[in-house]
């Protein structure tokens, strides 16, 4: 009796490290399938552009935040920058 305890013991620990291999391999194929940070449909150029106007627009957000802030401009909900 004390013999097949020990069988089925080690084939739970067995079952437990097969388990963990199969996620771990399937977390890995996961991670090697998906796109990460890359942006498959713009050129480098291109994501440089967008990149550079986003930057545009934010650097003017801050400014009308700071001027806000400061109470340098009267009330209002409109940006005075040209935003398309």
């Amino acid at each position: 009796m004390r013999k097949r305890f020990h069988q089925r013991t080690f084939n739970l620990e067995g079952e437990l490290i097969m388990r963990k291999a199969l996620l771990l391999g399937g977390a890995l194929v996961c991670m090697l399938l998906s796109s990460g940070c890359a942006t498959p449909g713009y050129s480098a150029d291109e994501r440089g552009q967008q990149i550079g106007r986003n930057w545009d627009y934010e650097a003017h957000q801050s400014i009308d935040d700071f001027d806000a802030l400061m109470l340098l401009r009267p009330a209002g909900h409109m940006t005075p920058w040209a935003v398309e």
